[in-house]
């Protein structure tokens, strides 16, 4: 059985086989470059996603009958989503695209890494929707919520059905994992969606403020308290409440706190009228309450009241393929945001996000794509722009190994195999006397899979091969 099925609407024979072989057999796939014949195959064999080229014959250059074709394909199958391939010079009829309702937007010469992350992750969501009868909008919080691997997959699954439920959740993990989108996902998920969403951290207000800030004040309670103030319970009231950092709560507030939960009333700082509040309660930490209960600074019944419901988040380090995509994810939006055609990420860039340990998580990641947006001066991202330090390349004086060297050369030869032939894999095979699968597993070992897909690469310096990629082909 494979993970979903793909229609891919593309006129480049040689693009049509790559993204054939690239793609099967993890998916289905159905390959077309005719408008009419796509939307037949949508209608007939209701694909998890549709990867549409906007450059269509006749008239490849000006994007006409790839928007044509989208708008109709929105019209037929409203659910199906759309990612839509383009060159650099395509920017405009990309954010025209977006505006029509494609998922998203692949630059070519794209990174097949970052390709078929996105591809999973969308027929995953289609899969799981179709799975539960449900329709595409109920999952608009997974477009904020990024990632395929295993571990984000659980989160996934463990948000979905504590939404269905009231009862208190315990997020757990790093700083800068997404502990707050997490909760703010689940109340979309839950029967109190309509309802407020309320936020507070509690490491970042004054301890003899929070709890005042957390159940309010009755006028005169204390000096200046001029007037009743409503709390962030009351606030919450119908929705749900999120504290975060809830192990840097004051004993007497954890008390407090107990009895909310056990009872569902609270009072007022200076009042002695019980409150009776409507409201779930998401809390989240990225400390060891475990441990801080065994130093007797976190009650171990409140640690099981709040726990009932276990998420815990992965560090971004430990989430495998996800960095790519979400690093994709991010600078497509700030490139939108902040009108900049930028495409993508130079292959040493790619590298660097994939080795870089990311101690600030995906808030680090994130922040990070923003600036180097701003930064960049060309139409890819580099290791500089992001404001982290590739691995050197050997240098000219240094020694290799046998095996080092060896794979050096051999990417150089197939890199200009590919540049006299225009990126025709039978032809550079050939001239490489080798087959056609075998060159394409070097191109994949070499992280070359960019310049398959590029028209020209007769001006393209073959650059040397870093530690970590001789390390990778080991």
């Amino acid at each position: 059985m494979t993970a979903g099925k793909v229609l891919v609407v593309e006129d480049d024979e040689g693009v049509q086989t790559l993204l054939k072989a690239t793609l099967e057999p993890e998916f289905e796939i159905l390959i077309t470059s005719d408008p009419d014949k796509a939307l037949c195959l949508l209608n007939r064999e209701s694909p998890d996603l549709v990867l549409l080229d906007l450059g269509l014959p006749p008239s490849p250059q000006d994007h006409k009958i790839g928007i044509q074709l989208l708008r109709k394909m929105r019209r037929a199958t409203p659910g199906t989503q759309v990612i839509v391939c383009t060159g650099l010079s395509g920017y405009e009829a990309a954010s025209h695209a977006i505006s029509l309702g494609a998922h998203d937007v692949i630059y070519k010469p794209f990174c097949i890494q970052a390709l078929q992350a996105a591809v999973r992750r969308v027929c995953w969501i289609a899969r799981i929707n179709r799975l539960q009868g449900l329709d595409a909008p109920k999952d608009e919080f997974l477009e904020e919520m990024v990632g395929t691997s295993p571990a984000m997959r659980q989160v996934f699954d463990m948000i979905r059905k504590v939404g269905t439920t009231d009862m208190p959740v315990l997020i757990t993990g790093e700083t800068g994992t997404g502990k707050e989108l997490t909760a703010k996902a689940i109340h979309e998920r839950s029967r109190r969606n309509k309802g407020p969403f309320v936020p507070i951290n509690c490491g970042a207000i004054p301890e003899t403020l929070l709890e005042s800030e957390l159940y309010g004040h009755e006028r005169g309670a204390f000096t200046g308290a001029l007037q009743l103030k409503k709390g962030k319970f009351e606030a919450a009231d119908g929705g749900t409440l999120f504290l975060d950092e809830v192990g840097d709560l004051l004993p007497s507030l954890q008390v407090k706190l107990l009895r909310f939960l056990q009872e569902g009333t609270f009072e007022r700082v200076g009042g002695q009228q019980a409150l009776r509040l409507d409201l779930r309660v998401i809390t989240a930490t990225n400390v060891d309450l475990q441990a801080a209960i065994a130093k007797n600074v976190f009650r171990e019944d409140l640690y099981y009241r709040l726990g009932m419901l276990h998420i815990h988040l992965p560090p971004l380090r430990e989430r495998g393929e996800d960095t790519l995509l979400m690093a994709t994810t991010f600078l497509k939006r700030a490139a939108f945001s902040a009108g900049k055609r930028v495409r993508g990420y130079t292959r040493e860039a790619v590298e660097t996000i994939q080795s870089y340990h990311w101690p600030g998580n995906v808030r680090e990641l994130s922040n990070r794509v923003r600036r180097a947006t701003v930064m960049a001066e060309g139409p890819e991202i580099t290791p500089q722009d992001l404001g982290l330090t590739c691995e050197a390349s050997p240098s000219a004086n240094s020694l290799d190994s046998l095996r080092t060297a060896h794979r050096r050369i051999e990417m150089e030869l197939i890199i200009k195999a590919m540049s006299v032939h225009h990126g025709n894999l039978s032809r550079a095979a050939q001239e490489l006397e080798v087959s056609r699968s075998t060159l394409y597993r070097k191109i994949q070992a070499f992280s070359l899979e960019q310049f398959v897909l590029s028209a020209n690469l007769t001006h393209y310096t073959a650059p040397s091969l870093t530690k970590s990629s001789a390390e990778r082909l080991q």
